[in-house]
């Protein structure tokens, strides 16, 4: 497992802001009955939430809220299940694939976006399932008491009722499904990292597979369409239009129990925080744009549009799961063939510049000669992509653990100073290559007589 999290649609900061509207101890009995029900409710999802993040990051699958989903039965695509305002997970089995509507509005909004993500992967990208082989899809609702989220735990995809007050059924907008059912793709494909700009990509990813969903099932054009995440997610009386806009970060709502939606939509904005596994929520915005700029920019539909390309480039060997917005975009700029231009504009004007090029110096060797090579990482070609998949394999601790190594000068010996964009310089003797390391520098430099010294 690479997410090392449990991925929750609403972001804790939201919910603390709701539960700080709690009044002081004592004082509930004059205070608005619903503001309290509220609070209380965010404050018990805050909790759970985190203990479901304990248990992910211990990778302990046992206790409340996580469990090791059933065997397919019969075959069956998807599963819908009722937790009956319980924890225990998966719950009762309601509905099956081959099942009509079961008169539970919740279990069939689950089995509808279900369903309409599945077919998605498999009919636009010719994915079979969560996992490219056909996996069973188990999902809960009915989660809990007046528990205001939903998540996928590594296992299975789980969604609350709300708490009637600010919060609507989970399963009510159809992207909710779409979103969490994308990072279980993104588990099996890419992996990327549920923090900072890899765990904001992992967002923005499901964000934007959930935007194909919906546009996809309304038959919307890219220009035709709303950009909006989580439309219905909230009741009447609240000032919000919806969780996130893709098109426009920062803008979804502005209420006085949610406060002012605070994602960012650019670089220059970027928010760097240990909050929410580094601003994983806040940051998504910028690619999430980035996407919105692209699928315009290219017209038609955005799943047949922009959405192939960031399938193509989540699905190559290029990105991995400590891939960066910049790592990210050059893969979508390699994947986009025609719509290059469209794709390079879309991440320029979001402040996210493309790695541009690779370069490796050698110096030292018995001669003390110094040799130099570079790569084009956004080109075409096999060297380049060859280039980009090592790039995007650099582990960034593993540098400067390469770096920093401590040996006796070895006057015989090559050392090696890798540029790659958007990482500091590092020099590395000879004997402290890794192996994709010293097969970049063999790449780069074009040099077979590389390692001879």
């Amino acid at each position: 497992m690479s997410l090392g999290a449990c991925c929750q649609f609403v972001p804790p900061f939201l919910l603390e802001r709701i539960a700080e509207s709690a009044p002081p101890e004592g004082l509930a009995a004059n205070s608005d009955a619903a503001a309290v029900h509220c609070a209380e409710s965010a404050a018990a999802t805050l909790a759970h939430d985190a203990e479901l993040r304990r248990l992910r990051d211990s990778a302990t699958m046992a206790g409340p809220g996580v469990g090791a989903g059933p065997q397919a039965a019969d075959g069956a695509a998807w599963g819908v299940y009722t937790a009956g305002n319980g924890t225990s997970l998966p719950g009762t089995l309601v509905r099956d694939a081959d099942q009509p509507e079961s008169g539970d509005a919740a279990v069939d909004e689950a089995a509808y976006g279900g369903q309409a993500t599945l077919d998605l992967f498999e009919e636009a990208y010719d994915r079979a399932s969560f996992d490219g082989a056909g996996a069973r899809v188990v999902m809960t609702v009915h989660y809990g008491r007046n528990y205001d989220n939903a998540f996928w735990n590594g296992t299975q995809l789980v969604f609350g009722d709300g708490d009637g007050q600010i919060f609507d059924r989970f399963t009510k907008p159809v992207d909710v499904l779409g979103h969490e059912l994308t990072h279980a793709v993104t588990e099996h494909t890419a992996g990327l990292t549920y923090r900072d700009q890899s765990g904001a990509l992992n967002e923005s990813i499901s964000d934007v597979f959930a935007c194909c969903v919906k546009q996809r099932l309304l038959g919307q054009s890219a220009d035709q369409a709303d950009w909006l995440i989580g439309v219905g997610l909230f009741l009447p009386g609240v000032s919000a239009r919806a969780l996130r806009d893709m098109a426009n970060p920062g803008t979804a709502y502005d209420d006085p129990r949610l406060g002012k939606d605070p994602q960012v939509g650019h670089m220059d904005d970027y928010v760097r925080t240990s909050d929410d596994n580094g601003g994983v929520h806040l940051n998504s915005g910028i690619p999430n744009r980035a996407f919105y700029l692209a699928a315009t920019g290219i017209g038609g539909s955005s799943w047949d549009g922009a959405g192939a390309i960031w399938y193509a480039a989540l699905t190559s060997a290029s990105v991995g799961p400590s891939t960066d917005f910049a790592g990210f975009a050059a893969a979508t700029i390699a994947a986009a063939g025609e719509h290059v231009d469209a794709v390079t504009r879309a991440w320029a004007e979001v402040g996210v510049s493309a790695p541009g090029r690779i370069e490796v110096r050698r110096s030292g060797g018995f001669a003390g000669i110094t040799t130099s090579g570079a790569v084009d990482l956004a080109g075409d070609d096999p060297v380049a992509g060859r280039a980009r998949d090592l790039v995007a394999r650099l582990d960034t601790d593993a540098l400067a653990t390469a770096a920093g190594a401590h040996r006796a000068p070895q006057p015989d010996r090559f050392s090696y100073t890798f540029c790659v964009p958007g990482r500091s310089d590092v020099t590395v003797g000879e004997p402290d290559l890794t192996d994709d390391l010293r097969s970049l520098a063999r790449l780069v430099l074009g040099d077979e007589e590389e390692g001879r010294g």
